[in-house]
């Protein structure tokens, strides 16, 4: 069984006020920029894979897609990961794998599919993830995880 992580970038996004993510005003100017993760479990080829990926879950004029583990964007402060929890419904997870079974030539196997939800969050100053899981997630129905930029190398 191969995995494949494939970050899907807008052409056309630009960072936001990250004051629109949370309920009460920030402390210090920050900016967002959102970006979707699809993480893949297959049977197949990696080419046919990535072929999949581009065909079914980007759109060819207005988005990028990155593929493997290492995250899209760099400058970043930390960014959140979210996405449904398991056996909670996820529509458009299953709307991706009901046209996934519907297909006639289907040249790789799925075995599942993870959607999850990127912010990346920049400041200069100290910025806490805390108040961006409270006012973004729901904890009844997300999972999230949060990954600050590295100390050492490139971000």
């Amino acid at each position: 069984m191969a995995t494949l992580t494939a970050e899907v970038t807008g052409n056309f996004d630009t960072r936001g006020d990250a004051k629109e993510l949370v309920y009460a005003p920030l402390d210090a100017p920050a900016e967002f920029r959102r970006t979707r993760v699809y993480q893949l479990e297959y049977e197949g080829a990696e080419a046919d894979a990535e072929a999949f990926v581009r065909r079914v879950l980007v759109d060819a004029f207005a988005e990028e897609v990155h593929f493997g583990g290492s995250p899209a964007l760099g400058g970043y402060t930390f960014y959140l990961d979210y996405g449904m929890k398991p056996g909670a419904l996820d529509l458009e997870r299953e709307a991706i794998l009901a046209s996934y079974r519907g297909a006639r030539n289907k040249s790789i196997e799925i075995a599942s599919l993870k959607l999850i939800q990127r912010i990346y969050l920049f400041a200069d100053g100290g910025l806490e993830p805390g108040r961006f899981i409270r006012d973004v997630c729901n904890p009844a129905i997300h999972v999230w995880d949060v990954t600050p930029a590295r100390t050492t190398g490139a971000a």
